[in-house]
């Protein structure tokens, strides 16, 4: 009997997906756990396999298709086996995901005088508004400021040979060469308003200049036509980048932050690193260190010195981990993941430099496993690499802080009362208030600092 296959929950914290490619055609046999499909999710691209054995009936939705949760996909059974069976409404084939449309284009209407330019949009007459006002009944809403001393409201805006305009409608007939005497008008009692110069003059180039037309005292030539804009690239949101701003977007307004700043003094550091360098270049395998390889180690040890730095808020406690799990963000195309090194304060330095290096060369090519991604207690983002001298990083809920780091400055220093060259790095840590005090962040960040200026600790804590 014919089954459908719904778009299975591939991560845990997966709500929709993009179907971004089929691995079996229509009459493909399929066998339990063969390749269907990728699914890209949240955090990454997925495998979706098979649960079932049969023919691949029906493809319901096109690679490159946006699907929610428990969305039919595909009809597997046997081959030539009726579909009539199934509820028509549920074998119908999904749409793909549409692509993003910018919205309805519209020309740019150029002013008539300078003084446009300083009116706000809302002011300015467009051809909509005058299309309504051409098919409906017409209404005065001149003001009573508009009229003569001698045009009480409510009388007949026509009496005699005498017509009667606004200031703004007479203006704008001089301005096309209109003439009103005689002109009966659409308005209240056959007032003459701005939708009817056009059909006086019977020229669209009237009507046209009208539209664009604005009060001015100053100025009545036409000024030369805004050029017209560009049209923006559209990129639609991948799944990731929309995880990345409903997650930061929470973090922010729920999260309150705030920030400890501290310039550490890393010449030690770097000239360890250096040496190890040298002495693992000469083995089988070889592992290069990097400063951002020896930071995970000093704040996974730090973190295990001031353990009130690595915990979470929970409603009804405040979660202190026995385990230290390092989040580290990697930039890819998509956005940014953070996969999570496991027991960072237990590895040596250079299985924690070969575990950072696999887990970043999956993350680039969307292999990583939903729960390498999840879980971490602490995060550190390093931005060194791009020159950045220092920034504030957002906290990745649920944990409780996120170490910024940035790059390795060369600058002269004081050192007993003589001025020397020198390296710094600046380090900020964001807090979540309503887990970590002041006190707690500066305590952890002073450890933090004796690690990496003392850094052969790093290598024996």
């Amino acid at each position: 009997m014919a089954k459908i296959l719904e778009m299975p929950k591939l991560s845990p914290t997966m709500e929709e997906g993009v179907l971004s490619a089929w691995h079996k055609k229509e009459g493909d046999a399929v066998a339990v756990d063969d390749l269907l499909a990728e699914v890209e999710t949240d955090k990454a691209t997925m495998e979706f396999r098979a649960f079932d054995k049969g023919t691949l009936l029906k493809i319901l939705v096109a690679a490159g298709s946006n699907v929610k949760l428990g969305q039919p996909v595909a009809i597997l059974g046997t081959p030539g086996e009726d579909l009539t069976q199934i509820s028509p409404a549920r074998v119908a084939n999904a749409p793909p995901s549409p692509a993003v449309d910018p919205g309805p284009k519209t020309e740019a209407l150029p002013a008539a005088s300078s003084y446009a330019h300083d009116l706000p949009a809302s002011m300015l007459p467009t051809p909509a508004l005058h299309a309504r006002e051409a098919a409906a009944p017409r209404v005065s809403t001149a003001s009573p400021l508009d009229r003569t001393e001698h045009e009480p409201e409510g009388l007949p805006e026509r009496q005699g040979d005498r017509v009667f305009a606004s200031p703004f409608v007479r203006k704008q007939a001089r301005e096309l060469g209109v003439d009103l005497r005689g002109a009966t008008g659409t308005g209240q009692g056959g007032r003459v308003v701005v939708g009817d110069l056009s059909a006086l003059t019977g020229s669209a180039q009237a009507s046209h200049a009208m539209v664009r037309a604005a009060p001015s005292t100053m100025n009545t030539g036409s000024a030369p036509a805004a050029p017209r804009l560009a049209e923006p690239e559209v990129r639609p949101l991948s799944m990731m980048r929309k995880t990345i701003a409903r997650r930061l977007t929470e973090s922010k307004t729920t999260v309150p932050h705030f920030y400890l700043t501290l310039d550490v003094d890393v010449e030690a550091l770097v000239a360890l690193r250096k040496k190890l360098n040298v002495e693992l270049a000469q083995g089988e395998g070889a592992t290069k260190l990097s400063v951002n390889d020896l930071l995970v180690k000093a704040c996974a040890l730090a973190l295990v010195r001031v353990p009130e730095a690595n915990a979470q808020f929970s409603p009804e406690a405040i979660l202190v981990h026995r385990r230290v799990d390092i989040s580290v963000a990697v930039a890819v195309p998509e956005g940014l993941v953070t996969p999570v090194v496991r027991d960072a304060d237990k590895k040596s330095v250079a299985t924690v430099a070969r575990e950072i290096r696999d887990l970043a060369a999956r993350a680039k090519a969307k292999k990583l496993k939903p729960e390498e991604m999840q879980d971490g207690t602490f995060s550190i983002s390093n931005l060194g690499m791009f020159g950045i001298d220092a920034f504030s990083a957002v906290i990745n809920p649920p944990e409780g802080a996120i170490l910024a780091v940035g790059r390795v400055r060369d600058e002269p220093v004081v050192k007993d009362g003589q001025i020397v060259a020198g390296k710094r790095m600046s380090v900020t840590l964001s807090c979540d208030h309503r887990v970590i005090d002041g006190a707690v962040g500066a305590a952890f960040l002073a450890e933090l600092r004796n690690l990496l200026e003392r850094p052969v600790r790093i290598l024996t804590g």
